[in-house]
């Protein structure tokens, strides 16, 4: 075994190894009896020595949360016999448990959870030799041929604590003999395994007397809440979220399994969260007196009221959740909730127009001056009007408050803000940016203000204090202005930046460089103007780089393909960037958006576009939507950080027409630029690719006649370019194909025949004066052909012939004009004959105009 990182072996220096750092010695005998290499602050990494064995008096291993590089745990284990503690869990092993732990007959502690590729080869009978055993942990570690885990667990009579979480259990066999089950269970997780119902719940009701924690989230449990629960006299925690549980009529009235739940002496946790809940909440539930938590978040209460009635028992209630479930709560004025929570989340109910009074009445403690809440969610709750003027006094020790997506006013007091996750997004505030202290040691804060008023500088950043780390900060869509200061080299844990859609002038910082950490940096819609500092080269981890809409100038920097290698999405649209793309950028295998529209770039498309990997690789559908934007090349680090590039993404795509009715987008947006020559073939290699729009430049040449390859186009715009030729027919296999432009081109010949393609309006192919065929026109004889080439000399002599031609007959007008006109002047007679035949001209059309209006009227009449 080797420990990672130099500073961790002066630890291990000492001759004595009783001294050496998780090596523990008996102090009579000085035999090593315990390694405990677990939540140091240095890892071990390597493989597991066979030296090990020559440690005889051993009696525990615990390397929980090292890396061993996903090596095999070494069957010489199992000869370690006084062994009474191993955790291996969260240690990077992977392939089969190896069955001879099962020899380890003092093993009291067993825990090889959290490694993520570790397998049992088939049964787990070797497992039913550990009599002694009373916890065992194989979370995430695929058991799918363990058909017989159910009657080993049954039969470890000292079991106390069991955890196979997302183990991918088989079901339980109905003929199993449940006869001498074990009923020494006080924690069971079995979550996240998709048991049925009528597989686990005659197993689960026989071992769970004594019971204390039970969590089969997760699963597939369907029907209503079985009254078999109430018999677990000794349960206080039960977690059933995540399931297909209803609820049933009688439970509405408040009878059967909730109200079995409800009498239960010491009950503290209820989860029935993200079920198929339905109907009314039954005042009943206020039974539940012990209650710490109490999760219903998810579920479809949409209509139901809940009064004061139903919390009338929670003294002692810590974390309510009825998040998502459109729940209105509605109290009595002055009502005093007997409760004193912590966590209060309630997010999409409806709480009426003002801020509610009861979370300042008692909620706010009135005998204290701060808040007993340390985590507050009341976004999307309807509320509008004023924040009150004593929220920011009493909720100072407030570590995560979430007051988004409502129609809240207010502006920030004249003071220090100590927070850690601050929301205040899509509101009404406005004023000036405070200042914040992030106060909580080692923690990593956010702050998204995105989508209010405020106005003025951004300078406060320069004064946030405290011990937190800042990881995510969200300004956009604000009214700031004015420069951004040079001051990002006191955030080197940020990972998101969004200051877009605001008005910030001048350059771009050159302090942006300092983020090393920093996954996503987005400025869209400023007046940013100057090129790009070079330093934002060292920004190493940047996947999401939106620069849009500004006043940005000068060459696209070469190394942004060269140093940005991990880039999902880039955006430089709408600046004035001149010069060629660079060849570089194709360096930036993980690129699924790429839009560099509405700039001054002028050359080539580079060849090696192919080498987008994400562009031409075809992946899991699954994943795709799982990670959207982030669903290839490393991870974004924060969940929260997904959220914001999830919705970055899609103001990106609401500026542009149509894409938003887009799902999964993988886009080159090359439009309205000065680029020329003909498209490059290894485009068409870029086969996962869904819109491509090059229009609104200067290519030449004919369309790729293999673009059918590209079977994932749902969007093509070739439009006003100087493409020529026939449209190929591989166009007519693009069946995701839903806009189409082709016009303004040279295009010429029939239309290939598709449902497809007939489907299009015939704006999508107009002003291409060779085409021909539905929808243009029904059929080709109706178009005009192209002129024929002359029969005789080539094309060159027929243009020689017309320029001449023309030319004289332009200068023979000439002379004839002026000829006459001179004759004219310079003869009397003639111009007296030429005025008198005029004269006699127009009163013939006068007469004759007069005669014919006569007869016409006399006609009517």
């Amino acid at each position: 075994m080797d420990s990672s990182g130099d500073d961790a072996l002066f630890l291990w220096e000492s001759e004595e190894c009783c001294f050496w750092a998780g090596v523990e010695c008996n102090s009579l005998t000085g035999y090593v009896e315990m390694l405990d290499f677990s939540l140091q602050y240095w890892v071990v990494a390597g493989t597991i020595s066979p030296s090990l064995l020559k440690l005889h008096h051993l009696t525990s291993i615990n390397f929980n949360s090292n890396d061993f590089n996903g090596s095999l745990i070494p069957e010489f284990i199992g000869s370690l016999q006084k062994l009474k503690l191993l955790d291996l869990s969260n240690a990077n092993f992977r392939g089969p448990i190896p069955s001879l732990l099962g020899n380890l007959s003092m093993l009291e502690t067993l825990r090889l959870g959290g490694n993520g590729e570790m397998f049992s080869v088939g049964k787990l009978e070797w497992l039913s030799h550990l009599s002694r055993l009373k916890e065992v942990d194989l979370s995430f570690t695929n058991l799918s041929n363990a058909n017989d885990w159910s009657q080993v667990i049954s039969h470890l009579p000292l079991l106390q604590k069991l955890s196979l979480r997302h183990c991918d259990l088989p079901s339980i066999s109905s003929s199993l003999s449940l006869a001498n089950s074990s009923t020494s269970l006080t924690f069971l997780d079995l979550s996240d395994n998709n048991l049925p119902s009528s597989a686990i719940y005659p197993w689960l009701f026989n071992v769970s007397s004594n019971l204390v924690s039970l969590n089969i989230s997760s699963n597939k449990l369907k029907g209503p809440i079985p009254e078999a629960f109430g018999n677990m006299k000794a349960i206080q925690e039960l977690y059933l979220n995540d399931n297909l549980l209803v609820l049933a009529e009688n439970q509405v009235r408040g009878d059967s399994g909730l109200n079995e739940i409800g009498k239960l002496p010491d009950f503290r946790v209820l989860d029935l969260g993200y079920n198929l809940l339905n109907g009314s909440i039954s005042k009943s539930i206020g039974q539940l007196s012990n209650l710490r938590v109490l999760r219903l978040a998810g579920n479809s209460f949409d209509g139901d009221v809940i009064s004061e009635a139903h919390f009338s028992n929670f003294t002692y209630l810590q974390k309510l959740d009825l998040s998502y479930t459109s729940l209105t709560l509605k109290f009595t004025s002055g009502w005093i909730p007997p409760f004193q929570p912590s966590q209060l989340l309630l997010c999409s109910c409806k709480l009426g127009r003002r801020f509610p009074n009861w979370i300042q009445t008692h909620v706010l403690n009135p005998d204290v001056d701060i808040s007993s809440i340390d985590y507050l969610d009341i976004s999307a709750s309807g509320i509008s009007g004023s924040l009150p003027y004593w929220f920011w006094d009493k909720f100072q020790g407030l570590s995560y408050i979430n007051m988004s997506f409502n129609q809240i006013s207010g502006t920030f007091p004249n003071k220090s803000i100590h927070i850690i996750h601050l929301d205040l997004s899509s509101n009404n505030f406005s004023g000036a940016l405070p200042r914040f202290s992030l106060d909580y040691f080692m923690d990593m804060g956010t702050i998204n203000l995105s989508k209010n008023k405020f106005t003025g500088s951004v300078s406060p950043i320069c004064n946030i204090t405290g011990d937190g780390f800042l990881a995510l900060f969200d300004l956009s869509n604000n009214l700031f202005s004015g420069v951004v200061p040079d001051y990002f080299g006191s955030f080197p844990f940020l990972t998101a930046l969004n200051l877009g859609d605001n008005s910030f002038s001048g350059s771009l910082p050159s302090s942006l460089g300092s983020l090393i950490s920093l996954e996503m940096l987005s400025l869209p819609g400023n007046k940013f103007s100057g090129e790009l500092p070079s330093s934002l080269q060292n920004c190493a981890k940047l996947k999401f780089l939106d620069l849009s809409d500004n006043e940005l100038s000068g060459e696209i920097p070469m190394w942004i393909g060269q140093k940005l290698s991990s880039l999902v999405f880039l955006s430089l649209q709408g600046n004035q960037f001149r010069g060629r793309i660079p060849h570089q950028l194709c360096g930036l295998k993980y690129l699924q958006i790429l839009d560099l529209s509405v700039n001054k770039i002028s050359g080539t498309i580079p060849p090696c576009l192919n080498n987008f990997t994400s562009m031409a690789k075809k992946e899991s559908l699954d994943r795709r939507i799982e990670h959207n934007i982030l669903d290839t090349g490393p991870r974004f680090l924060s969940l929260e950080g997904v959220r914001y590039v999830d919705e970055a993404l899609l103001t990106w795509k609401g500026t542009k027409q149509n894409y938003p009715q887009l799902g999964l987008l993988l886009a080159i947006d090359l439009s309205c630029n000065k680029l020329t020559g003909e498209i490059p073939e290894e485009l068409n290699s870029l086969r996962e690719l869904v819109a491509l729009n090059l229009s609104r430049n200067f290519f030449t040449g004919k369309i790729l006649q293999k673009i059918g390859h590209l079977r994932q186009l749902e969007v093509l715009d070739l439009s006003r370019n100087k493409f020529s030729g026939n449209i190929p027919t591989s166009l007519s296999e693009l069946t995701f194909l839903s806009i189409l432009d082709l016009s303004y081109n040279e295009l010429s010949a029939r239309i290939p025949t598709s449902t497809q393609l007939q489907s299009f309006d015939p704006s999508s192919f107009s002003h291409n004066r060779g085409l021909c065929g539905p929808p243009m026109s029904p059929n080709c004889s109706m178009v005009e052909p192209p002129p024929r080439k002359p029969a005789v000399g080539g094309e060159e002599d027929s243009d020689e012939f017309m320029k001449w031609f023309y030319t004289g007959l332009g200068l023979g007008f000439a002379v004839g004009f002026w000829v006459f006109c001179s004759i004219v002047f310079f003869k009397r007679s003639w111009r007296h004959s030429y005025y008198r035949y005029m004269d006699n001209a127009k009163d013939w059309v006068y007469v004759t105009f007069v005669l014919l209006k006569a007869r016409l009227v006399r006609g009517i009449k």
